[in-house]
């Protein structure tokens, strides 16, 4: 039997994988399915479970990795994501990796078919069997509860230049489980990461703005600055919470009740 990736190549179960992660989500999934002696690097940025983590070799960050300390790991397979893995680099790895897994979960339900992609290619079936129930669980409770009041919010992701997301991207999706939306400009957006200006007609659109903790650091300090400067709601959300697919998916469906005041 073969699993697909997110761009149609099959792979076969690997027991004996030996496995570089270049997803800092992916890898805490891959070590709650209890993978962590299979995981022979890592980037700095998984940081995931952090007890287990910290024995697993870094090569870089999910950009910018170290190809020949990779090399000298001697990886049978490659975890990589299309939005967090630079092209060029991957296909340099691939040109020494024989299994490149690429991954690219864009709605909270991709999440099933990411276990099951993992759980099947590195005999794991068991354990991401019982993950997708306990998703399947805590999302139907999600949609069990009464919508929230809708709200059109701009999520910030750096400054210096200001960027914000697009409705093409899993965070956007996470939103709009709760009804909150994003700007019209942004819904149909080609740029998944677009830089923006705090132009009028923007801050005409919005109810708030919500500063996420990752990538960029924004604190409580910035949120304060920031809403006296717009005269809108800003907020300080968990990054994590809301962008990282996997393991952490469970817990950013609570996360999200409690966004919405339920």
């Amino acid at each position: 039997m073969k699993w697909t990736d997110a761009v149609g190549t099959g792979h076969r179960a690997a027991a004996d994988a030996r496995i570089v992660s270049l997803v800092p989500s992916i890898t805490e999934m891959l070590c709650d399915f209890g993978l962590a002696g299979q995981l022979v690097g890592r980037t700095g940025f998984c940081i995931h479970p952090s007890e287990i983590v910290q024995d697993i070799p870094k090569v870089g960050g999910t950009k910018d990795v170290n190809i020949d300390k990779i090399r000298k790991l001697a990886p049978s397979h490659l975890v990589v994501n299309i939005d967090e893995n630079e092209k060029p680099t991957v296909e340099q790895l691939a040109e020494f990796i024989p299994h490149i897994v690429v991954t690219h979960p864009v709605a909270p339900r991709d999440n099933l078919a990411l276990a099951q992609l993992l759980g099947g290619v590195f005999c794991r079936q068991q354990e991401a069997a019982a993950w997708c129930a306990d998703f399947e669980a805590e999302y139907a409770r999600l949609r069990a509860m009464p919508p929230a009041p809708p709200r059109t919010v701009l999520y910030c992701i750096w400054q210096d230049p200001w960027m914000t997301v697009s409705g093409d991207t899993y965070i956007a999706r996470m939103l709009a489980e709760i009804g909150w939306r994003l700007p019209t400009e942004l819904q149909g957006y080609a740029i998944r990461y677009p830089e923006f200006s705090w132009a009028p007609e923007l801050l005409a659109q919005i109810d708030g703005v919500l500063l996420s903790s990752e990538p960029y650091r924004f604190t409580e300090a910035h949120a304060a600055v920031l809403e006296q400067q717009i005269g809108k709601p800003v907020q300080l959300v968990d990054g994590e919470m809301l962008s990282w697919y996997g393991s952490r998916a469970l817990q950013g469906l609570r996360y999200l009740q409690e966004l919405a005041g339920r």
